[in-house]
């Protein structure tokens, strides 16, 4: 039957989509968990482990959704290579012990999360896929500006 073709197709884009993004979420995770267990502010510390808890609910969220939808959520890989390289200059800045380095590696990765978020909004997505990935979206954004802010008390 045409149709489900159609909706087999759908889904595999999507479970790409999905794949995608949760292995962004991941490298945020681990981002930002390196990040708090390298500042030296208490107040940043407790940031970045309440951003990496959130992020890690949206990367469950996105496993959730691809297992909805019939696929296998990948944990890792090359999908968000951009993404993954940024969260290594968040490590070159922890060697060096600056929190300001520290901040602004973290606002590179948000930066790229949300690029990647903006990416899989351009593609042809259900409308509850897509209402989700909005609101990751989102989180992502106030990430950045929580980021954004620390750095300016710095």
């Amino acid at each position: 039957n045409t149709q489900s073709i159609i909706d087999m197709t759908t889904n595999k884009e999507t479970i790409s989509v999905l794949n995608s993004l949760t292995v962004t979420c991941n490298n945020g995770v681990q981002g930002f968990r390196t990040a708090a267990n390298s500042v030296t502010d208490p107040r940043a510390k407790t940031v970045f482990l309440t951003r990496a808890a959130e992020i890690q609910k949206a990367s469950e969220e996105l496993a959730a959704e691809v297992r909805n939808l019939g696929g296998a959520p990948q944990k890792s890989g090359t999908v968000a290579g951009a993404v993954h390289r940024s969260w290594l200059d968040l490590k070159a800045a922890v060697t060096g012990g600056d929190d300001e380095g520290i901040l602004t590696e973290c606002a590179r990765g948000e930066d790229h999360a949300i690029k990647a978020y903006d990416s899989a909004l351009k593609k042809d997505l259900p409308a509850q896929t897509r209402a989700m990935i909005e609101r990751q979206r989102s989180g992502a954004t106030t990430n950045l500006d929580i980021v954004r802010q620390m750095k300016k008390a710095t």
